[in-house]
């Protein structure tokens, strides 16, 4: 168990030191922002408190100050009254007007002070008896009164906090406008549910001594706990500083993605007719993978396909619409994928016709687009020329003869 918490609460307070430095970054321009300040206070607590609960950390820092358990103490201290505290005035702050919650952080900031000296009392009555140094404080000392008691007190503060947090969450999660704030909220949740896990297998130690069992036989579950915890608190406090960041990021990406997807049907339309394209540029493979403002790229190249398509409707061929509406019913196809690949048939077909020449007389022009895209937005017009760029680069060759001469 030594070897897992040797392990765990290192990586877990070096978790904490980023999230510290990464919020450090706003104070600069936030000072007044009492959820930012509460949140460095939650995260250097929670910070010193994984560095002492790293056993060769806190036997040292307790030899080094000559006062046994003094590390424990600062353990309970910092990483659950004082952090859960501070979490929670962060929020409070996020979901409360400012008035609501100065007044709500001044109560739990009072209570949390309140604890705090009762538990210093507590453990300083616990050290009258002369006990020695306890590798785990709260487990080898649980049938002692002092400490029963100072143990029912942390887990008491600590375990409300964790409740609070996820109420709030919950609560406010539901209907928080931003994503990312939404998203943040949701996953402290899961970090504080992780938290109060810790808190009850704390009080259930204080049961099972009574009982002559050994809480150290599940001991595991405190460093299990205790990370899952800390990992979600940081992700969830901070997503609404780089969730937006990260969306951005996913956004482009995606755009990237379809832009790429886009350029087979795009090129078919180029070659048969240059002029739809702003700026030619020369087709090679560097100016495809290096394409610059990618939402500004992609929103051309759509309208681009949009514009080659609509220079070929003359030369589409409403019955081959139908033929490749039926070919493709016979072949299991239906809804968009049949249109789609319908579409392309047709496309393929125009530009055949269109390089030989063979424009339609004045006749109906093949119908462009789903049945269902009456309406739509951008977003439903790209995924629909996916479908059919999809379509057109499935072809067999003998149907794509204009895409086999690239």
């Amino acid at each position: 168990m030594t070897d897992v918490k040797a392990v765990v609460f290192p990586a877990c307070a070096a978790l904490c030191a980023l999230a510290f430095l990464y919020k450090l970054r706003d104070a600069r321009h936030r000072r007044d922002d009492p959820a930012l300040l509460a949140l460095l206070v939650a995260f250097s607590c929670k910070g010193v408190s994984f560095t002492l609960s790293t056993p060769l950390v806190a036997r040292k820092v307790d030899i080094a100050l000559g006062v046994d358990d003094l590390g424990a103490l600062g353990i309970h201290l910092f990483g659950g009254v004082a952090s859960s505290a501070a979490f929670l005035i962060a929020i409070v702050y996020w979901v409360y007007p400012r008035e609501e919650a100065r007044r709500r952080a001044l109560v739990r900031l009072l209570a949390a002070a309140a604890v705090a000296v009762v538990m210093v009392g507590l453990w300083a009555a616990a050290k009258q008896g002369g006990q020695q140094r306890s590798a785990h404080y709260l487990l080898q000392n649980a049938h002692r009164p002092a400490v029963a008691a100072y143990l029912l007190l942390y887990v008491s503060a600590f375990g409300s906090g964790m409740i609070e947090i996820i109420r709030l969450c919950l609560r406010y999660g539901r209907v928080a406008g931003r994503q990312s704030l939404r998203r943040g909220l949701h996953a402290t949740a899961i970090g504080a549910s992780a938290c109060l896990v810790y808190c009850l297998n704390r009080l259930l130690s204080l049961i099972t001594v009574q009982c002559g069992l050994d809480p150290l036989e599940w001991e595991l579950l405190t460093p299990v706990a205790n990370g899952t915890g800390i990992f979600f608190l940081v992700a969830g406090l901070t997503m609404p500083s780089w969730g937006p960041r990260v969306s951005d990021v996913r956004r482009m990406a995606r755009n990237f993605v379809t832009y790429q997807r886009l350029h087979p049907l795009w090129h078919a339309l180029f070659t048969a007719t240059p002029g739809i394209a702003l700026n030619p540029r020369p087709a090679n493979r560097l100016a495809r993978l290096l394409p610059g403002d990618i939402d500004f790229r992609l929103y051309r190249r759509v309208i681009e396909i949009q514009d080659g398509l609509l220079a070929l409707r003359p030369y589409m061929d409403p019955d081959i619409v139908t033929a490749a509406r039926r070919s493709g019913h016979e072949a299991g196809l239906s809804g968009d994928a049949l249109r789609a690949r319908a579409q392309a048939v047709s496309l393929a077909a125009a530009l055949r016709a269109k390089r030989d020449h063979r424009q339609r007389s004045a006749e109906e022009p093949a119908p462009l687009g789903p049945d269902t895209a009456e309406g739509g937005g951008y977003a439903d017009e790209v995924a629909w020329l996916l479908r059919v760029a999809r379509a057109y680069t499935a072809l067999p060759p003998a149907e794509s003869a204009e895409r086999t001469k690239r």
